[in-house]
């Protein structure tokens, strides 16, 4: 374990910024994590935990201590016949632990290929695609508390899990580090394929099974969204919004191509990139940065941008966005500085 001055974070965030930490360090156990926190130079410095930094937007050089889980353990804890439960360390690559599922004929997050980032991320963003959440197979989350260094088990109700949000963003933003997750998986057929034209793709492909699915949904996601290793991006950078039904209706009623996902009597969702589009953003360039060819939802790095140009770029989709349907557009990404 070792602090380095003057770190590159290029590597920590899928946007390629090449922004500098005051400190970096890497932790590979608990221990270490206790010993990092209660060290002179993060009780006097600003802390920030990182994964691959998926989610991440540094407008600046963190001016701190950035600290990354080397947690790599998949653990079997709990099996039966019909299930097994996994405690997956922080550090895990989030993409590598649906591979290590599938090939082991576990159910549950397949839907969930190719999601960028670690694990430790995963719980505090409730990731999620096609149907499928983190939260539906998540069972506790192992947590270490910066203020004091007490380890906690949350629940996943403790977690208090929604559309992209938990604790971990809210009540208990910037409080705590994931050590670990706790997940159940099945060991049956269990698929979910309700989303849009999922199975019938799925079917394109062959045989209804866990290889089809991951491969399936591994080339959708190809198909729509840029390599983080080609061109610099964070996936989707807004959310979808949700609306009330009366701000539906009249939505509707002035685009009645509008497309729409119903989630309750009272409430519809509408898709971001759908929004960006018609204000005429999808493939349009400013300078370094611009909102990708392919899927409207992904602003890109074309090379040498800054984060505030990235930034910059977000403001004025969100502003032309509520100009034109009065939906306020909220960033998955977190901003940095």
């Amino acid at each position: 374990m070792k602090f380095y001055q003057h770190q590159s974070l290029k590597k920590y965030n899928t946007f390629g910024l090449d922004v500098y930490a005051m400190y970096f360090v890497e932790y590979g156990s608990e221990d270490e994590l206790l010993e990092i926190l209660s060290s002179e130079v993060v009780s006097k410095n600003p802390l920030l935990a990182v994964g691959q930094g998926s989610n991440l937007l540094f407008l600046k050089d963190f001016d701190g201590v950035v600290v990354h889980s080397a947690l790599k353990g998949i653990t079997r804890i709990e099996e039966t016949e019909d299930s097994v439960v996994l405690e997956v360390g922080s550090g895990v690559v989030w993409d590598d632990l649906v591979e290590h599922c599938v090939q082991h004929g576990w159910h549950g997050i397949e839907n969930l290929s190719l999601i960028p980032g670690e694990v430790g991320a995963s719980a505090i963003q409730n990731i999620g695609a096609y149907g499928v959440e983190l939260k539906d197979v998540l069972q506790k989350v192992k947590a270490v508390r910066i203020a004091d260094g007490e380890t906690k088990i949350f629940t996943c109700e403790d977690c208090r899990y929604g559309y992209r949000e938990s604790i971990f963003k809210k009540e208990l933003k910037g409080q705590y580090i994931i050590l670990s997750i706790i997940i159940k998986l099945s060991k049956k057929q269990v698929f979910n394929l309700t989303y849009h034209h999922l199975e019938k793709e799925v079917l394109q492909r062959g045989e209804i099974n866990l290889r089809n699915v991951r491969d399936t949904i591994i080339a959708i996601r190809e198909s729509k969204l840029p390599n983080p290793k080609d061109i610099g991006n964070a996936g989707s950078f807004f959310m979808n919004p949700v609306v009330n039904r009366k701000k539906f209706e009249d939505l509707r009623s002035a685009y009645p191509q509008i497309p729409h996902y119903f989630i309750s009597d009272t409430q519809e969702k509408i898709p971001a990139a759908w929004l960006i589009e018609q204000c005429g953003w999808k493939g349009k360039r400013v300078g370094n940065v611009g909102v990708y060819a392919h899927q409207a939802l992904v602003l890109v790095n074309y090379g040498g941008a800054s984060g505030q140009e990235i930034a910059d770029l977000a403001y004025q989709i969100q502003a032309d966005v509520d100009a034109k349907f009065g939906i306020k557009l909220i960033p998955e990404v977190n901003f940095i500085g």
